[in-house]
């Protein structure tokens, strides 16, 4: 797939680039998608949620009637989960949600992932650019050139810049990161990818 290099005033600059197949032309892998995408967000839990039980629990241990005779069940216990207050049963305990994938299968579920945006044409080039100051207004006049700033959007730099990063922070529906941040729910989260000139062959330098 061939696809033209734009400038940030939204002009054709001549350029052409020729999409590896290798990265933008794969029969997508819909399963390795969904894997590295669980596992993205099981990475993203902090997995610090607690509450105490009837053992943790702050209350007095008086026993609060008779064994028998009460005409209703024995209660031992205001720490019991049965009552207001009481510990909570089987509530949540710190726990690690990491979990390990293999890095070819995620490798694999990244070139999938953006062989379906290359398949619905959702990819646009820009030429490298740089910004003097952080400027928001200025950024989204960029996007709107490029016809890229009506629905979410994946802003892909080769190298970190800053004052690029500055500018798009406050815009909801605009997601700036660099070509080593790149990950599968980002680019599925996305309707349309906006790779800067450059990054396309780092991409495919890392396929194996």
């Amino acid at each position: 797939m061939v696809l033209s290099v734009y400038k940030i005033d939204g002009t054709d600059s001549g350029k052409q680039v020729t999409l590896d197949e290798r990265v933008f032309g794969l029969t997508p892998n819909d399963h390795a998608i969904y894997l590295d995408v669980v596992q993205y967000l099981a990475n993203q839990r902090q997995g610090t949620s607690k509450t105490k039980d009837r053992s943790e629990n702050a209350h007095s241990t008086k026993k609060l009637g008779r064994q028998k005779g009460g005409g209703g069940a024995r209660h031992g216990s205001l720490k019991s989960g049965i009552f207001v207050g009481g510990g909570t049963i089987h509530g949540p305990k710190p726990r690690c949600y990491w979990h390990k994938l293999n890095k070819k299968v995620k490798s694999l579920a990244r070139c999938s992932a953006l062989s379906y945006k290359a398949a619905e044409n959702a990819i646009t080039f820009v030429e490298p650019f740089a910004m003097e100051a952080p400027k928001t207004k200025e950024f989204m006049q960029i996007l709107a050139n490029i016809k890229a700033g009506d629905r979410k959007v994946l802003f892909v730099l080769p190298s970190n810049s800053n004052n690029i990063f500055l500018s798009s922070r406050n815009l909801p529906n605009v997601n700036v990161i660099t070509v080593d941040e790149i990950n599968t729910y980002a680019i599925m989260n996305a309707n349309s990818l906006v790779l800067v000139d450059g990054v396309q062959d780092i991409l495919s330098s890392r396929v194996k």
